[in-house]
C-alpha cells in the first residue's frame, strides 16, 4: 500500500506525532498508522477558514484516505483472524461504524452540506489515537504473547503460534 499522497499544505504543523507506546510491534500495521496519523495532520494543515478552498481539498482527499483505510483495516483484521484473536468481532465491529462515520461524512459532503473541516480533523484524531492506543493495543498484547522470539530478539508470528 502506498503512501497517502496529499497537495501541499496551506500551513506547516503536526497536530499528532507517533509516539513508540502507539507501537503494536507489527511493522507494516505501525507504518499504516504512521501514514493515518500524517492524513490527520494534512487535514489540521488544510483547515484555512476558506470553505471553497477546504471543500476542494476535501474532494480531492478523502477518497484515496477512505481507499487507505479499508486497506488498514483489511490488514488487521487478517492478522486478528489467522492468530484467532478473541477480541476479531468487537474490533472488526470498531472498524464497521468508524467506515459507516466517515461515509455518512462524505455523503453529507456530496449532498452539498457544509463541511467543518476542522471538527473532522479533530473527530479523526479522537478516533485514530483512541483506537490505536486502547483497541489496537488489544490484539498487539495478544501477539506478543503467542509470538516465537527470533534469535535477533524480535518477535514473530509463526504457522506454529497460530496452532497453540
Amino acid at each position: 500500500m502506498g503512501k497517502l499522497k496529499m497537495k501541499r499544505p496551506i500551513a506547516k504543523g503536526e497536530h499528532v506525532t507517533w509516539q513508540d507506546s502507539y507501537s503494536t510491534g507489527i511493522k507494516v500495521i505501525d507504518d499504516q498508522h504512521k501514514e493515518l496519523l500524517n492524513f490527520v495532520n494534512e487535514i489540521f494543515n488544510h483547515v484555512s477558514g476558506d470553505e471553497e478552498e477546504e471543500r476542494l481539498w476535501f474532494n480531492d482527499a478523502i477518497q484515496l484516505a477512505i481507499q487507505y483505510v479499508k486497506e488498514h483495516f483489511a490488514t488487521e483484521e487478517k492478522y486478528m483472524r489467522v492468530t484467532k484473536f478473541p477480541g476479531y468481532a468487537e474490533h472488526k465491529q470498531s472498524h464497521h461504524k468508524f467506515t459507516l462515520t466517515i461515509l455518512k461524512t462524505v455523503k453529507e459532503f456530496e449532498a452539498g452540506n457544509r463541511l467543518v473541516l476542522k471538527k473532522f480533523a479533530y473527530f479523526l484524531k479522537d478516533w485514530v489515537l483512541s483506537h490505536v492506543a486502547v483497541m489496537d493495543r488489544q490484539y498487539s498484547d495478544y501477539f506478543r504473547k503467542i509470538a516465537t522470539r527470533k534469535a535477533d530478539g524480535k518477535l514473530t508470528i509463526t504457522p506454529q503460534d497460530i496452532k497453540r
